[in-house]
C-alpha cells in the first residue's frame, strides 16, 4: 500500500503529472491577475501566460511557473503593452462610434454593423497575435503578418480559438447570480485554462517553426533550449520557405 502511495504521488505518473499541471496553471494565472493590476500591464502579463502554456505543452518538465513567467513578461513587454494600448484606443473608438450612430439614426445606423465586422476581425487578430507574440520574437508589424499567417492556414481553428477566448467570458457577464463563484474562478485557473486550451489549438501550426524541444536524454545547450531562445521572423521565414518547395 505504501509502494502504491508513493507511486501515485511520484511527478513521473499520471496523477503526479495532473497535479503538477494543475499547479502550474493555478501559479500562472494568480501571476497574471497580480501583473495585471496595473492594467497597463495586462498585455505583457497575458503574454507571459501564453509563454507558460507553451512551454508545459512543449514538454518541459522542470519549469518554474514564476520564473518562466517573468523570463516570459521580460521578453514581451514592449511590443504587447504596445499592442494593448492600441487595443483599448480602439475598443474606445469603436464603442464611441457605434453610440453615435445608435443616437443619429437614420442611415447611420447602418454604420454601426461595418464597426462590428471591424471589432470581429480586430478579436480574431488578436486571439492569435497574443501566442504568436508568446512563441516568435520579432517587430509587431511582423508578428502581425505571422498571426494573419497562421490564420490563414488553418482557418477552421478560429473556431476553438474565439470560442474559447469570448464564450466563458461572456457566460460570466450574463449571469450575475453566479458572478462570485465565476470570479473566484478566473482569479485562481480560468484565464490559464483558457490559454492553455487556445495553445494546444495552435501548438502544432507553431511547432514547425519553432526549435526541437529538450528531451531527457538530450540536453541542449542553454542558449538554444526551446523557448528561452525564440525564433526570429528571419528564421521563420526561412522555415517557411523550405515548407513551401
Amino acid at each position: 500500500m505504501h509502494r502504491f502511495i508513493r507511486g501515485m504521488l511520484d511527478n513521473d505518473s499520471i496523477f503526479g503529472q495532473i497535479m503538477t499541471r494543475c499547479g502550474i496553471i493555478i501559479a500562472a494565472n494568480i501571476l497574471f491577475v497580480v501583473f495585471s493590476l496595473p492594467v497597463i500591464t495586462a498585455g505583457p502579463a497575458l503574454a507571459a501566460l501564453y509563454y507558460v502554456m507553451l512551454k508545459v505543452l512543449r514538454g518541459d518538465r522542470e519549469l518554474n511557473p514564476f520564473t518562466t513567467f517573468w523570463q516570459g513578461f521580460r521578453m514581451n513587454f514592449k511590443q504587447a503593452v504596445v499592442c494593448w494600448l492600441v487595443l483599448i484606443v480602439l475598443i474606445a473608438v469603436g464603442a464611441m462610434d457605434i453610440s453615435i450612430c445608435m443616437q443619429a439614426g437614420g442611415v447611420l445606423v447602418w454604420v454601426k454593423y461595418a464597426t462590428y465586422a471591424i471589432a470581429a476581425a480586430v478579436l480574431v487578430v488578436c486571439s492569435y497575435l497574443v501566442p504568436v507574440m508568446a512563441a516568435f520574437e520579432d517587430t509587431i508589424p511582423n508578428l502581425l503578418r505571422n498571426a494573419v499567417f497562421f490564420i490563414g492556414r488553418r482557418p477552421l481553428k478560429i473556431i476553438p480559438v474565439l470560442f474559447a477566448n469570448t464564450v466563458p467570458m461572456a457566460i460570466t457577464f450574463l449571469d450575475r447570480r453566479m458572478l462570485p463563484l465565476y470570479a473566484f474562478m478566473w482569479s485562481t485557473f480560468g484565464f490559464a485554462a483558457v490559454a492553455m486550451f487556445v495553445s494546444s489549438v495552435l501548438i502544432k501550426d507553431f511547432e514547425v517553426y519553432l526549435p526541437k524541444a529538450e528531451t531527457a536524454e538530450e540536453e541542449a545547450p542553454e542558449e538554444q533550449s526551446d523557448f528561452n531562445q525564440k525564433r526570429t521572423d528571419k528564421q521563420t521565414l526561412e522555415d517557411m520557405k523550405k515548407l513551401g518547395q
